[in-house]
């Protein structure tokens, strides 16, 4: 018996490291969006069995980063336009109601973790502008803690878990642009708002910027993402 405990915590493990590095592969596009999800190769590539990749690639499914096709297998969420519109629009509803309830109970230690995240931030914003893309796998996680502890507070578990759900489809869009900000854009200074009225308790003001935010990726993914298809257009 305890030999059988031992192996489904082993199985367990394995699934959780393949559900990581698949997802990371997803998100940074390594795993192109569409493609096809062949067991074999997954099995070889990211060393493990056929169990606990299953087992990842259903986990995954059920974050909507991998379709299932009854038989005939497991294939990369497509990305779209009018997906990421819809993306856009119902994560600004999802994020901004977590975030006045967040900002409505949030006490001291809410306060001295958005201050927290915010300063670790900032630090991965300068080094993402000096280093490029080598930074960027830094910065997703100092952005994603950021905006985490802005809804930490939040009293609805239901609206955090919609949240982190939506907040991964996002990810796959912004990998897309992170790199182009427009002319006229400053990350940082959309940081520094949102965090100054947040903990200034401006609530209006918070969720306001937080969907400007929002809506300004998603015009910066827009352009990056009929910009390859024209390029392909070109090349086809």
């Amino acid at each position: 018996m305890a030999e059988r405990r031992g192996e489904s915590v082993v199985a367990r493990t394995l699934a959780d490291y393949a559900y990581q590095r698949i997802r990371s592969d997803i998100v940074s596009g390594a795993l192109p969006a569409g493609s096809k999800l062949r067991l074999e190769a997954l099995s070889q590539q990211y060393d493990v069995g056929m169990s606990p990749l299953r087992e990842a690639l259903a986990r995954l499914a059920g974050d909507a980063l991998v379709v299932v096709e009854g038989q005939r297998g497991f294939w990369v969420a497509s990305l779209s336009l009018a997906d990421l519109d819809d993306v856009t629009h119902v994560r600004g509803l999802i994020e901004t109601e977590a975030l006045q309830r967040s900002i409505e109970r949030g006490g001291p230690d809410w306060e001295r973790e958005v201050e927290r995240s915010f300063e670790e931030l900032s630090e991965a914003e300068a080094r993402l502008s000096r280093e490029g893309e080598t930074a960027v796998p830094l910065w997703e996680d100092a952005n994603r803690r950021f905006h985490e502890a802005l809804v930490s507070a939040c009293d609805s578990p239901w609206l955090k878990r919609l949240r982190h759900l939506l907040y991964q489809q996002s990810e796959r869009y912004r990998r897309i642009s992170l790199i182009t900000s427009g002319p006229n854009r400053c990350v940082h200074e959309e940081h520094r708002a949102i965090h100054d009225a947040a903990v200034k308790r401006q609530t209006l003001k918070a969720c306001r910027l937080t969907e400007e935010h929002l809506q300004r990726t998603a015009v910066q993914v827009r352009a990056a993402l009929e910009a390859a298809e024209s390029a392909r257009g070109t090349t086809g």
